[in-house]
């Protein structure tokens, strides 16, 4: 089984992070966000993973080729940032017959994807919003079938949303949509969305059904993703490391490098490696790798790698190598 990932986004929302991470690449619950996407496709026997790339994509080449070393690993590069129906055309050739899945670099889904594998027609992953007017929505037919897939709709036909993940068996005909998509220019805001494509190609007679998602977590803002950490903390709640000299609520995570002293950690906080969080209280907060955090009391916080936090309350956002002193 094949996979198409598109990484390429700048993540403008996600602004100090993303000045110098891809957003592809930023901590929740322990991991980056798009090592939550390829383990949970690894589980259900994906094999081969195509990344679409762009802003710091050498980046997001160096550690995925590190971390998946038994995978088999395919980079194309999105030149220009022209929207993810563009991603997934410039990746085009590897749709080669054969059934492939999407996945969105920025969303991560957990849910019964052995099951969407197993579906013998394309399906579209959905999941019941209350305000389905930001999202991609579907209509669906008598027969249960999609009849339109419709991008920010100001009047939504239904609450059942798009979430970034579909299974294609007739890739071609999605070449073919993408192909006739760029060809005659149909962009929205100046961007070209899947969602118009997957609609040319349903047009031209491709069936394909929803799949409910359980859960998924567009981490596209700062808000998003510490939303998502709290309920992949929730999931999936890790072990914490015998030995902490520091009070440790759960559920939280604790990278096996990080020093933690005097300190009470948690809930709903990720600490990455070799960070240090010395007499302090963080909660509901992700301290990346080889940040410090001393005399201060956080929360709802995002700390960039090797900044340093001290004496400060309250919610702080700051980038990498950044310094709070209060």
């Amino acid at each position: 089984m094949k996979a198409i990932i598109p990484a390429a986004g700048f993540g403008t929302r996600l602004r100090p992070h993303t000045y110098t991470q891809p957003k592809a690449l930023l901590q929740v619950a322990g991991k980056p966000i798009l090592a939550h996407i390829i383990d949970e496709l690894v589980t259900v026997g994906v094999d081969e993973i195509v990344l679409v790339v762009g802003y710091l994509g050498e980046r997001i080449e160096a550690q995925m080729r590190e971390r998946y070393r038994s995978l088999r690993l395919q980079f194309v590069r999105q030149e220009e940032p022209l929207g993810n129906g563009h991603a997934v055309y410039v990746a085009r050739e590897r749709l080669d017959g054969d059934p492939v899945l999407l996945i969105f670099g920025d969303t991560i889904i957990k849910g019964d994807l052995a099951g969407l594998v197993r579906s013998r027609q394309s399906v579209a992953g959905v999941a019941e919003v209350e305000d389905p007017r930001r999202l991609g929505v579907v209509e669906l037919d008598g027969a249960g079938y999609v009849r339109r897939i419709i991008e920010k709709p100001s009047e939504p036909p239904s609450n059942l949303a798009v979430v970034g993940a579909y299974l294609i068996h007739d890739t071609r005909a999605l070449r073919r949509a993408l192909e006739r998509m760029v060809t005659e220019d149909r962009r929205m805001k100046g961007e070209y969305w899947l969602a118009d494509a997957m609609q040319l190609m349903i047009d031209a007679g491709e069936r394909m059904k929803t799949f409910r998602v359980d859960h998924w977590y567009d981490c596209g803002t700062v808000d998003a993703l510490l939303q998502a950490n709290r309920d992949l903390l929730k999931l999936m709640p890790p072990a914490v490391s015998a030995g902490i000299k520091s009070t440790v609520i759960s559920p939280s995570y604790i990278s096996p490098s990080a020093v933690l002293e005097a300190s009470v950690v948690g809930p709903y906080a990720s600490i990455g490696d070799g960070a240090r969080v010395i007499s302090s209280h963080v909660k509901d907060s992700i301290i990346n790798a080889h940040a410090i955090i001393e005399e201060a009391r956080l929360e709802q916080s995002i700390v960039g790698e090797r900044a340093v936090i001290r004496r400060a309350t309250g919610k702080v956002n700051v980038g990498d190598s950044s310094v709070v002193e209060v």
